[in-house]
């Protein structure tokens, strides 16, 4: 609960304020007209009235001057700020301090306004997380659910059929499973990397080595190029491994019949960089409205997860592998063109 006074006492306070000011205004006024009428004849005395008399009027409408123009800089962009930091208290994560003239505060509230964003934004993510779970779990569950209960009811014969479905669906929501504690573990910065140093051409190696007959099988080329077997890289080889499976998984599942599939390395000279891996594929391509949301968990635009042979994880693991590596990773795409994930990683 919200310790702020209510607004009508911060009303009252400052109404009795304007009104006590006010009246020592007109107190000191009327004192200072009713001495000028009764020595106004007198010349030294009224020069002794207007410095006795007039030097407390001008100095109260300067105060309140100050005092005004103090409240407009300090007191009202404070109370507008105190007033926001209440109501995200009580969870009104869309509050922002208006933003005002003020240079003294105006950096605070754009940072603060930033940060409730984020706040705001995060949460929208762990609702839209946990609804998105729920809807992945549903469909198996209900799947394991009624192959069960049709074999204990005799509709269905536990046949070896009937059998190897119902261990597909436990085999996707343990696959699911996985998938949301690897991402957990990355988002958190918890998940423990084991780097080594080996070459680059020899996880290319095996990465083709493993996908070239389920690419021959959908007549599909599966081509590396490396541009310098001799080039070394300190990672952890299981995760990379990971990355790029991902990838060529991904490009094998949108690349029709006859198309082509490329995995390339190259050497770059920034300092922050050394490795970048592209892997591209002549699929169906991406739209460009969707291109941005593409690692974004359980992504939508995804019409393969209608296979529901993978978790919908995938990329968005793929992203926070790629990051626990300080590398990055990005995303061109053309419909009808194909796709090119590009991946740049330090050497260490």
């Amino acid at each position: 609960m919200s310790t702020s006074p209510p607004k009508q006492r911060r009303h009252r306070i400052v109404l009795f304020v304007i009104f006590l000011v006010i009246t020592v205004f007109l107190f000191v006024g009327g004192i200072a007209a009713l001495l000028y009428l009764l020595f106004s004849q007198y010349t030294n005395i009224r020069n002794i009235w207007f410095l006795v008399c007039g030097a407390p009027v001008v100095l109260v409408v300067i105060l309140f001057f100050v005092v005004f123009n103090l409240y407009l800089r300090f007191g009202k962009p404070l109370e507008e700020f105190f007033k926001t930091i209440n109501a995200v208290e009580e969870g009104n994560l869309s509050a922002r301090v208006p933003e005002s003239n003020s240079d003294m505060f105006s950096d605070l509230i754009k940072r603060f306004n930033k940060m409730v964003a984020e706040l705001e934004r995060s949460e929208q993510q762990r609702r839209n997380l946990t609804a998105d779970i729920a809807h992945e779990l549903r469909t198996p569950l209900h799947i394991i659910q009624g192959n069960l209960e049709g074999i204990v009811d005799g509709v269905y014969q536990p046949t070896p059929e009937h059998l190897n479905n119902t261990l597909d669906e436990t085999r996707l929501l343990t696959r699911l499973v996985n998938d949301l504690q690897t991402l957990s573990l990355a988002e958190t910065g918890q998940l423990p990397l084991h780097p080594t140093l080996f070459l680059l051409a020899d996880l290319i190696a095996d990465l083709t080595s493993s996908f070239s007959s389920q690419a021959a099988s959908l007549s599909i080329d599966l081509k590396s190029n490396i541009a310098n077997p001799q080039q070394e890289l300190t990672a952890d080889y299981d995760r990379l491994n990971q990355v790029l499976s991902n990838l060529v998984s991904n490009a094998l599942r949108h690349t029709p019949e006859g198309g082509r599939i490329s995995i390339e390395t190259e050497s770059i000279s920034s300092p922050e960089r050394s490795v970048r891996i592209t892997v591209t594929d002549s699929g169906a391509g991406i739209a460009s409205e969707d291109l941005p949301f593409i690692f974004d968990r359980f992504w939508r635009g995804d019409r393969s997860r209608s296979e529901r042979t993978h978790s919908g994880l995938g990329l968005a693991i793929t992203k926070q592998l790629i990051a626990a590596h300080h590398g990055t990773i990005e995303a061109q795409s053309e419909v009808g063109t194909g796709t090119t994930f590009i991946i740049e990683l330090p050497n260490g």
